[in-house]
């Protein structure tokens, strides 16, 4: 067994890029290369597109991208994958990159795909209530489109012990996937919260890719960061202990010091000292940071605390239309021309009798995202965007916004801007909700497939 293992970001959200994957399966040296492409509403998202498109297959959109990018480094190499990318389909997705292997000439690569995170048929049996409002999660039914629980890093580990080059799952927690390679690597005990602890703290480091390395970080003249349209992915040269050191790939954009290694380790972290995930209770108040070279940090000391007995499970549900649409000003004027274009749609939107939960009409460039905490004395903007947005039950109400904006082309104000309307303006749309469901309750299958 390995002391030190080597573990590279290869994706940090669905629509991330995919050349820092490819040079951390080419030059990275790693053993292991993780793709996190899921956030809250990508399954609900995915789910509403199956209804709509039955040939979609279901799983990340991107997967023959990246897959393309990196199979050849990584068998060559001999780093093994671990991706979410099966979104709602993880056997189509494991089946779909068996295809490349083969297409490639890999012959004899294990790929195993791990389910049992949708819940769907069944959630409503399974939770009670809802976290955000306290209501009770019946209340659902009528909307409920998908739910999905965040499974943990153990399905993960059991691929790997079974001989798993590749692991492609649904909804698994972000850090678990960066978790299961040192579970298994340094055979951690799925219950020792101080070792686990330390693993996901480290695996929280590594999911959002460039944000370790100085991505989302940079404001020029303040916080800068060299060339950061070339930005490289994390690595973590983990130890036994947990301990690890966070790199990248020498001659990146980007950088990694003590200041982007905070901010993310702070990032969506509610409560440093509870940062709850399937696998463990993380208590980053401990943590000790060092920087020991250029574009080395050291990260140890990261607390844990045993895993709670329930599992978040994210509920997906339709919640109505939304009908947007834009139109411009720009010149001495601008502003003034906009006000009385709002007091003309408004004045509108009561003739047709616009049925809307919510109607928000922004200046762009001045009150779009202060709103009423915009300053009264706010600069006058030489151009103005005005955006248009109505939240209705219905497709149908929400076609009433961009019909009224078409009707500003010529019976609105002087030089009113107007798009061709062309696109699509309505659109449906998702929320999603939280709760809670017994450990016990969920059950995670992994299957095999071979090319």
């Amino acid at each position: 067994m390995k002391d030190i293992i080597r573990i590279g970001s290869g994706a940090a959200w669905w629509g991330d890029r995919v050349e820092p994957a490819a040079l951390n399966a080419e030059k990275g040296q790693l053993d292991y290369l993780c793709f996190e492409t899921m956030a809250e509403a990508t399954v609900s998202a995915a789910q509403v597109r199956a209804r709509r498109d039955p040939s979609f297959p279901g799983y990340d959109t991107y997967l023959d991208d990246r897959m393309k990018a990196v199979l050849p480094a990584c068998i060559k190499n001999g780093t093994k994958i671990i991706t979410n990318q099966g979104w709602i389909n993880p056997d189509a997705a494991a089946k779909r990159i068996v295809y490349w292997l083969k297409e490639f000439g890999f012959n004899g690569v294990k790929v195993a795909s791990v389910n049992g995170s949708l819940i769907t048929e069944h959630v409503l049996e399974l939770t009670d209530l809802i976290l955000e409002n306290g209501q009770p999660t019946s209340s659902l039914k009528s909307n409920l489109i998908s739910a999905e629980v965040y499974q943990g890093a153990e399905p993960i580990v059991e691929a790997l012990k079974a001989g798993a080059q590749i692991v492609i799952t649904g909804r698994v927690a972000d850090p678990s996937i960066f978790m299961a390679p040192m579970m298994y690597e340094f055979g951690w005990d799925p219950l020792d919260h101080v070792k686990l602890g330390q693993g996901n703290g480290i695996g929280h480091l590594l999911e959002c890719g460039a944000q370790a390395t100085g991505g989302y970080f940079s404001d020029p003249g303040f916080k800068d960061v060299p060339e950061p349209w070339n930005f490289g992915f994390p690595i973590a040269e983990v130890s036994r202990d947990g301990s690890a050191v966070i790199t990248k790939v020498a001659g990146t954009g980007g950088a990694i010091t003590l200041e982007t290694i905070k901010e993310q380790l702070l990032y969506e972290v509610h409560d440093p000292a509870n940062y709850l995930t399937p696998d463990v209770v993380v208590d980053f108040t401990t943590v000790q940071i060092e920087q020991i070279g250029v574009d080395r940090v050291r990260v140890s000391h990261i607390g844990g605390k045993p895993r709670t007995p329930t599992l978040k499970v994210s509920i997906g549900c339709t919640e109505g239309f939304i009908g947007e649409d834009m139109f411009f000003y720009a010149g001495p004027g601008a502003l003034r021309r906009a006000e009385l274009a709002k007091k003309i749609l408004e004045e509108r939107f009561k003739i047709v009798k616009l049925d809307a939960e919510e109607i928000r009409i922004d200046y762009l460039g001045l009150n779009a995202i202060h709103g009423a905490a915009t300053p009264a004395d706010a600069p006058e903007p030489y151009e103005v965007a005005v955006r248009v947005a109505a939240r209705t039950k219905t497709r149908e109400e929400a076609a009433k916004v961009g019909r009224e904006i078409d009707g500003m082309a010529v019976s609105g104000i002087a030089h009113t801007g107007k798009r061709v309307p062309h696109q699509d303006r309505t659109r449906e749309v998702i929320g999603v909700w939280s709760s809670l469901v017994a450990r016990e309750k969920v059950f995670a299958s992994v299957n095999y497939f071979v090319s």
